[in-house]
């Protein structure tokens, strides 16, 4: 008897991970296709202008102080390490150098998508949440009105103008940041801060950190109204998929983080050659 109650708990458990595994890969097809249809929405047929401007003034404008703080505090941080590890080497000259390198390519798209993700993806996800378990959402479709592009192509759109253009403004924070603490905390000479950045900083730099935030306003904005769109349970749902939506989120900027610098990297006589080409 005891034998036979084991097999049916072990083949019950079997069963529970096919279904959790089958799930699993069922939601990412259900996201990849939201993906495809929101961009063939947003071509066949563009929200209009006032969805776009509003959505772009929630994500973009008020999003300014927090992307502020951030670049501008991560910047004196990294100009405090930097000065402090390079001057006993005789490299403190390279400080300015670090300070914008790190913050142009690397830590000012990650930084901002994550502070864009806390402050906007979690607000767009609780908001299609609470739309979707009221039933308004189903509404929308009753009225013959597109939910995708009535709710997300405009969220869309205005994700993937904004972020670059939110890490543009995170970078410059950094390096003003980088330079008060070099120039008036250590003493350095501000050209001696300022001369290096461009010589040593290419149009390679500058295109992988737009190509990054692009790709992570893609991210953020899709899986926030994707997990919002599909929220069940009531109040305590939407609460669950706001926090799964944030730490997907965080999870797959960090994973495409790594992945965009190994293929940017790889790529870069192509991107440099292409970039001359224009220029």
């Amino acid at each position: 008897m005891s034998s036979i109650n084991n097999n049916n708990h072990s083949n019950n458990h079997h069963a529970n991970l096919e279904s959790k595994i089958v799930q699993a890969f069922a939601s990412v097809g259900a996201y990849l296709m939201l993906i495809v249809n929101v961009f063939w929405v947003t071509i066949r047929r563009p929200p209009s202008f006032s969805l776009i401007r509003d959505q772009m003034y929630h994500v973009g404008v008020m999003s300014l102080p927090v992307v502020a703080i951030t670049g501008f505090s991560t910047g004196m941080v990294l100009a405090a390490q930097s000065y402090f590890q390079l001057a006993d080497k005789g490299l403190a000259s390279a400080t300015g150098l670090m300070v914008a390198k790190a913050m142009i390519v690397e830590l000012g798209p990650v930084l901002t998508a994550f502070m864009v993700t806390g402050r906007v993806g979690a607000a767009m996800c609780a908001e299609l949440g609470t739309m979707r378990v009221t039933e308004q959402i189903d509404a929308l479709r009753s009225m013959s009105v597109d939910p995708l592009q009535y709710l997300v192509a405009p969220r869309f759109i205005a994700g993937i103008i904004m972020l670059p253009l939110l890490t543009v403004f995170s970078s410059i924070m950094g390096v003003i940041g980088g330079y008060v603490i070099a120039v008036n905390y250590y003493g350095m000479a501000s050209n001696t801060f300022l001369d290096p950045l461009p010589i040593h900083i290419t149009s390679f730099d500058l295109i992988s950190g737009l190509i990054k935030s692009f790709v992570f306003g893609v991210i953020i904005i899709t899986i926030s109204c994707y997990r919002g769109m599909t929220t069940t349970g009531g109040a305590a749902g939407v609460g669950r998929a706001t926090t799964n939506s944030v730490v997907i989120c965080y999870s797959v900027i960090l994973i495409g983080n790594f992945l965009l610098t190994i293929g940017l990297n790889s790529s870069y006589d192509v991107i440099t050659n292409f970039v001359n080409m224009w220029l």
